[in-house]
């Protein structure tokens, strides 16, 4: 009797050890993209300090929240004078809610790898120098309810894939330079045209048939 009791010792232990594997495997991901996004970025005021790839996962982090399963579900960076670009493993924090970037120095594009982030309810990049187009794969963010990222240098249209996102209460883009035609589709017709002012090049509300959809964006 007493061998098989051992055996469902070992036999527990070894799957307790390969859960917990998995869990630090996870962790040390989502660490890695965070010190990934960390280099990409320039500092002044050491708000980054304590992201250390060394420790075992970046729940100890300043600026990083997670769940009780250690895995990252917030990272708070707004207004912390930071500037650099934006990294596609971002798009590995497949549990984040929140990415809060707003008011820093931030250039470069959106990482369309961003539309990975199925759990994302709000992304605000508003006021940095972000350039380049809204990439569409934010469409798939079916979770998304704020959205905002006026006051950059964002070109290009509006993507209709934004329509489909059922949860979007808030939409901001003004003060970029989008052209084509505001949608009216969905949630668009909720959203006050004040959201899509100081756009020199973008027109609308569109009146379907009447208006090509990027319009002015040669």
């Amino acid at each position: 009797m007493k061998a098989p009791t051992f055996l469902s010792f070992w036999g527990f232990l070894c799957v307790s050890l390969i859960l917990t594997e998995i869990k630090l495997a996870s962790a040390n991901s989502e660490g890695d993209a965070l010190y990934t996004l960390r280099r990409s970025l320039y500092d002044p005021n050491n708000v980054l300090q304590s992201w250390d790839p060394t420790l075992v996962n970046p729940c100890t982090w300043f600026h990083v929240t997670c769940n009780q399963d250690n895995r990252v579900t917030r990272v708070d960076l707004g207004n912390s004078n930071l500037s650099g670009h934006l990294v596609p493993e971002l798009g590995n924090l497949e549990h984040l809610q929140y990415l809060e970037l707003y008011k820093n120095h931030i250039q470069g594009t959106i990482p369309p790898e961003l539309g990975n982030l199925k759990n994302l309810i709000s992304l605000d990049l508003y006021n940095n120098n972000i350039s380049g187009t809204i990439p569409p794969s934010l469409g798939k963010l079916k979770n998304l309810t704020f959205l905002r990222l006026n006051d950059n240098q964002l070109t290009g249209p509006i993507p209709r894939q934004l329509a489909d996102v059922k949860s979007l209460k808030v939409l901001d883009v003004s003060n970029n330079d989008l052209c084509g035609t505001i949608p009216t589709a969905g949630l668009f017709e909720h959203i006050p045209l004040n959201n899509f002012e100081n756009n020199p090049r973008l027109e609308g509300p569109e009146l379907l048939g009447l208006a090509s959809y990027e319009t002015n964006c040669s």
